[in-house]
């Protein structure tokens, strides 16, 4: 009789499927890329009920003005941002090279692969930001255009398929770099007993990423929100003109920042989530390669392959199978899109695990001498408690951010009495925000961790990724969508034109917002899972006092926990801070030149506002600032391992870690709250009790909006990647912190266990 069983039926190996997903997935990227570029950077005005089209060649020349604009402004805040990153990347390289090989008895080689693995990293994020760039930039003006059509669905699938070339290009190129990097470093390390010390290497891949993305999302939410603000604030609130009004001086550099700081950032930011998570699961089951082969490691891997290949599927089901039509279907096309692949995934893991696991492979429990047995059912477990735990998290931040249902409601209400109610509403929305994604994290790592240990929690995160192409395809599409409302206001397009794309940009503030809540929550498992692979390798190099993990209760590691606690509070504080002065220069200059040139607010201006004056602050600001916040990240786990010890370190990580993941769910779920609320109100006529655009309710809603903008887009989602900086960056050090007094640091605080 013949052999049925999952193990013969899927017979190709590990290498046959990241190899090739990497490849479809950038093929595709390619491919809806393509379909973009079919169309022609020319205007398509209707004029008419039978929606016959006639070119108008007077805006089509300042549709290329704009987007001329905006494209030579974000691509040279991109450069000037990638090359300080890089002289940071090269430091820090040498950096690496030789603590590592210190700390692993001058293994000279070791500390070149890790630095090498760290560069690389880093040169992918930095590439997985510009490719987000340049086609967010390419389609927003191609959104536009296609908003001048009749209906929904070109407009839509355009936006759409520009956050998919992001996902997927990302995606693919993320996977393969890391899996070459592996099988070339397999060429040193060929015996499965040394693979341990490979992931170890690896590890400083994660690192390269993670700093790139902090320096990213801090940058870019600098740049993006200063001059958001300044716009905002002189423009709508004092002098009354609407947003993206060509006669605001800012209005250039607020469409910059959403591709450098929305999209670039969080390109690198989801980059780096993946890398650690991957890095993470490798390090805590390296010996799974002993016993069950490299197939069997790369597990990890595979999943984040196969989770390609259910995106591209799913991704027929916005675009063919049941395209936007009306303005109703915009939110429920792109909810529908994480809900698809999250089940498609459950349900195919857990024969993808029964194809590429032993039946049965025995891990080291990370606390006490006990052994865990890992078997296919249990990663499929894990892996689906992630992937599912995502999905809720996403659908609670639409909850609580999308104006389709009572929050966002209620804080629109709540301008009717001023923006001093409305920025009290809007706070408590976002700490009440915060309840339920807890309480869903708190059972994806207990259920996780009960199931396979930290090795269940590092798939845990695994999961929490697994639809990565389709996380990044939905947050991306919201600031094209937004980009494609500024480019037709500052065109001059038809009011319906502008009317679609806020449509559109409505829904992309959800989606953005669910994007945030996806990448926080991925970040907290993943964060949990990089410090369990540190304390795993603790624990290898002493067993004596490490053996049952770390005593939280010793004053040592309490004390900082409690420090870890606060820097959260002390990060967000100052990206706030430099928001805020950013925005106060903006502030100065936008209103200098309403000063200097009274015309400019003419309906019919007669001068020009100086937008290169605007672009310039922006970019001299958050390049100026950017440094401080990242400086405090990256010392502080460094000093405190040094100085103070790995125990110290230990309680460092979980401070940070249970602060940050709160504070940036809050935060990020306030801002997107008071972003929606104000444009509920905008949609409401003159005569309603809201009053419209333009109403006193409406200013208090735009003040909201203002405070918000740095709540969303700079500090909340910023401290995801503080926490799995922090932790990654510690066991890539953890040798040489152990190397000092045996891990109790310069001070020697920790009595030594006889």
């Amino acid at each position: 009789m013949p052999d049925y069983s999952t193990k013969k039926f899927f017979d190709f190996n590990a290498s046959g499927i990241i190899i090739g997903s990497g490849i479809i997935s950038l093929a595709w990227a390619f491919l809806q890329f393509c379909i973009i570029s079919r169309i022609p950077l020319q205007s398509e005005a209707v004029y008419d009920d039978e929606s016959t089209f006639q070119r108008t060649e007077e805006v089509t020349k300042r549709l290329v003005a704009v987007y001329s604009a905006i494209f030579d402004g974000a691509e040279s805040f991109l450069r000037a941002e990638y090359k300080a990153c890089s002289i940071f990347v090269v430091i820090f390289f040498f950096v690496i090279y030789f603590v590592t090989s210190w700390a692993a008895d001058w293994d000279w080689d070791r500390g070149l692969l890790t630095a090498l693995s760290f560069l690389l990293g880093a040169l992918t994020s930095m590439l997985s930001g510009y490719i987000g760039m340049e086609i967010a930039v390419y389609s927003n003006v191609r959104t536009t255009i296609a908003a001048q059509r009749p209906g929904y669905t070109q407009c839509f699938n355009v936006a759409f398929r520009a956050g998919s070339v992001m996902g997927f290009a990302l995606s693919g190129l993320g996977l393969l770099m890391l899996y070459f990097t592996l099988l070339i470093y397999k060429t040193h390390y060929e015996d499965p007993n040394s693979w341990s010390d490979l992931t170890e290497c690896i590890t400083g891949f994660g690192l390269g990423g993670s700093v790139i993305a902090l320096f990213g999302r801090v940058g870019g939410g600098i740049y993006t929100k200063a001059a958001d603000v300044g716009a905002d604030l002189v423009g709508k609130v004092i002098h009354g003109i609407p947003e993206d009004d060509p006669r605001n001086p800012a209005v250039i550099a607020d469409n910059v920042g959403d591709n450098v700081g929305d999209v670039a950032g969080m390109g690198s930011d989801l980059f780096g989530s993946f890398a650690e998570s991957t890095c993470a699961a490798l390090v805590l089951g390296s010996s799974i390669g002993v016993s069950g082969g490299w197939d069997a490691m790369m597990f990890p891997l595979t999943v984040t392959a196969v989770g390609i290949l259910v995106s591209i599927a799913c991704s027929f089901l916005a675009t063919n199978i049941y395209p936007v039509k009306t303005e109703p279907q915009i939110e429920k096309a792109l909810k529908n899109q994480l809900i698809s692949t999250s089940f498609v995934m459950t349900g195919l893991i857990y024969f993808v695990a029964e194809a590429f696991l032993p039946d049965e492979v025995p891990l080291t429990a990370t606390i006490g001498t006990g052994i865990v047995y890992l078997r296919p059912w249990k990663a499929w477990a894990c892996i689906a408690s992630g992937t599912l735990g995502g999905l809720i998290i996403g659908l609670v931040t639409e909850y609580y951010t999308s104006h389709t249902y009572k929050p966002v409601r209620e804080l629109a209400d709540a301008c009717k009495t001023g923006a001093a109610t409305n920025l009290i509403y809007g706070i408590a929305l976002g700490y009440k925000s915060a309840i339920i994604p807890v309480f869903v994290l708190a059972a994806v790592i207990m259920g996780s961790f009960s199931i396979l240990d930290l090795f269940g929690v590092s798939l845990a995160a695994v999961g929490f990724l697994s639809n990565i192409s389709t996380a990044l395809a939905i947050d991306v599409y919201g600031p094209v969508c937004d980009n494609a409302g500024g480019i037709a206001e500052m065109a001059e397009l038809e009011p319906f034109v502008r009317q679609k794309t806020d449509a559109l940009d409505a829904a992309g503030n959800t989606t953005a917002a669910i994007g945030k809540g996806f990448a926080i929550g991925s970040a907290a498992v993943v964060s949990l899972a990089l410090i369990g692979a540190f304390v795993s390798r603790i624990r290898e190099l002493d067993r004596t006092h490490f053996q049952g993990g770390v005593n939280i209760l010793e004053p040592v590691a309490f004390s900082f926990l409690l420090i870890g606690g606060m820097i959260p509070y002390a990060f967000a504080a100052m990206t706030m801070k430099s928001v805020g002065f950013a925005a106060m220069q903006m502030v100065r200059e936008v209103q200098r030149q309403f000063d200097e040139k009274p015309h400019l607010l003419d309906d019919n201006p007669s001068e020009k506002p100086d937008y290169d004056a605007c672009i310039e602050i922006s970019t001299k600001a958050s390049l100026s600032e950017m440094f401080y916040p990242g400086a405090v990240i990256i010392s502080a786990p460094l000093i405190t391992g040094f100085l103070f010890g790995v125990t110290a370190v230990s309680g460092l990580l979980v401070g940070s870690l249970v602060s940050s993941v709160q504070l940036a769910i809050s935060m990020s779920n306030s801002g997107g709250a008071w972003d929606n609320a104000k444009k509920y109100i905008e949609k409401q006529p003159r005569n309603s009790e809201l009053g419209g655009k333009g109403s006193e309710i409406h200013k208090a809603a735009v003040v909201g909006d203002t405070v918000g903008d740095p709540f969303k887009d700079t500090s909340g989602p910023s401290l995801n990647i503080v926490m799995k900086l922090m932790a990654v960056l510690s066991l890539v050090f953890a040798d040489a912190f152990f190397a000092v007094n045996s891990g109790r640091g310069v001070f020697n605080l920790v009595p030594k266990v006889p």
